[in-house]
């Protein structure tokens, strides 16, 4: 059954060709593409069905993300819910290269765990009435980090903590600001005091601050 409401793809009539109807994005070419580069970078994953919730807000070609590849081992990643495939291959990029590779240079110890404070929520972004890249699981908050030696790292205390701290957060803000289109973090606004808004796929420039 195709999905109702604003968002929905226009169905066809009695007697009217079906031949030009989009295939659902989950059988597009390049979808199934970044599904299988996902599986290829070590990420363990579910795909998930395409899903219309409600206006602006769908679950369209995501992942439910479970653990991802680090340089010496699996990586954990919790609370974090469906995102799509583009977003989440440019999430398992930077968790390697970026956040695991970080913590060794910074900590002396590899990566553990990624903390996330969730991925889709059908909700406009704060104070206006545009729907957030959230409402298209196009998005993921970040509240902390949790090394291999059982040291945790949250935004939310390390931004203006100790040296090592600043510079750790710092450093994979930069690094995801290379890999992604948009990056919020506490010197944004205080609604982002506490963790890191990763959202879209770069394209040129990102928006990072």
């Amino acid at each position: 059954m195709l999905p109702s409401g604003p968002d929905a793809p226009a169905q066809s009539g009695p007697g009217t060709s079906t031949a030009t109807t989009p295939p659902p994005l989950s059988q597009r070419p390049q979808d199934r593409q970044c599904l299988a580069d996902l599986g290829k970078a070590g990420v363990r994953f579910d795909t998930l069905p395409d899903r219309y919730i409600g206006e602006g807000c769908s679950n369209l070609n995501t992942v439910q993300m479970h653990a991802l590849a680090g340089d010496r081992g699996a990586l954990e990643v919790r609370n974090v819910g469906p995102v799509t495939c583009a977003v989440s291959a440019a999430f398992a990029a930077w968790a390697r290269y970026g956040v695991d590779r970080a913590a060794q240079q910074v900590f002396g110890s590899p990566l553990a765990t990624i903390q996330t404070m969730g991925s889709f929520n059908c909700r406009n972004v704060a104070g206006t009435a545009r729907r957030s890249a959230h409402a298209s699981a196009d998005a993921i908050d970040i509240g902390g980090f949790v090394l291999a030696d059982g040291r945790r790292i949250s935004v939310a205390d390390g931004w203006s903590g100790s040296t090592q701290e600043r510079e750790f957060l710092r450093l994979i803000q930069r690094s995801a600001c290379r890999r992604f289109d948009t990056v919020l973090s506490p010197d944004y606004n205080s609604a982002h005091r506490d963790h890191l808004h990763l959202e879209g796929v770069i394209d040129g420039n990102s928006f990072c601050r």
